[in-house]
């Protein structure tokens, strides 16, 4: 796909402005700091492209807003009397150093545990909670999914987890394969569980129009709640840096 990267302003908006081979205009406001970015078709002109930002200045202002009042974790160095989130539940981290294997467990409803090798950096103390992390998302979603597959009828071939800067999941329907946030273990369950009946939708549904909403409705009624509930979780500092 032809694509083209570049900056357009209008007022106080400087937006990153992606031309490619699309058939209609997408306009973003991305998390952390509500950056502006507009997709818009080879062909279209930059003034077109100008009047579709200035119509939306007050949506785009209002979203901007809410990252900058949205609660954020601070820089985590992965020692003692740390809090960490695990399935939207805060946890004190306890940093134990033995000649063993390093491994993760929670303690009661209160802690978990980070057992390293004496002298393991903050790198390795780092990736170590995020295998951790990798490993209970995927045994969560994948206890879920025989549930939702049956529900909706369809069937994931694939399902994955990264790290993503910008979105909670992703798909590609033709595959019928899915990508999870890494983020979201740290989310409340039924959060996970929104965004991936949300990307098992778009296997249906490409699109974020009415016919994706009615089948939302249907299989997941509550989900613009969960949704918002989802957004207003903190932010991870991390997530932004790595």
């Amino acid at each position: 796909m032809t694509i083209n990267q570049s900056e357009i302003k209008v007022g106080n908006i400087t937006a990153i402005l992606i031309r490619k081979k699309i058939k209609n205009l997408h306009l973003s406001v991305l998390p952390p700091d509500g950056r502006v970015r507009v997709s818009a078709p080879l062909s279209m002109n930059d003034d077109a492209i100008k009047m579709l930002i200035a119509t939306r200045l007050s949506w785009i202002h209002k979203q901007q807003s809410k990252f900058e009042s949205q609660e954020r974790q601070t820089y985590r160095e992965y020692v003692s009397g740390e809090s960490h989130y695990y399935l939207g539940k805060k946890y004190r981290l306890e940093v134990l150093y033995k000649d063993e294997r390093p491994k993760v467990i929670l303690k009661g409803k209160t802690k978990i545990i980070l057992s390293v090798r004496p002298g393991t950096d903050l790198t390795k103390r780092h990736k170590i909670m995020q295998s951790w992390y990798r490993t209970e998302l995927y045994k969560f979603v994948e206890a879920k999914l025989p549930y939702w597959e049956q529900k909706i009828g369809i069937h994931v071939n694939e399902l994955k987890i990264k790290r993503m800067k910008t979105r909670w999941g992703t798909c590609n329907s033709r595959a019928s394969r899915i990508w999870l946030n890494l983020e979201l273990a740290k989310k409340p369950p039924q959060c996970i569980e929104y965004v991936l009946v949300h990307e098992m939708i778009h296997f249906l549904e490409n699109k974020h129009n009415d016919s994706f909403r009615k089948y939302m409705d249907r299989y997941y009624p509550n989900w613009k709640y969960i949704r918002d509930e989802l957004n207003k979780n903190p932010l991870a500092f991390e997530v932004w840096e790595f």
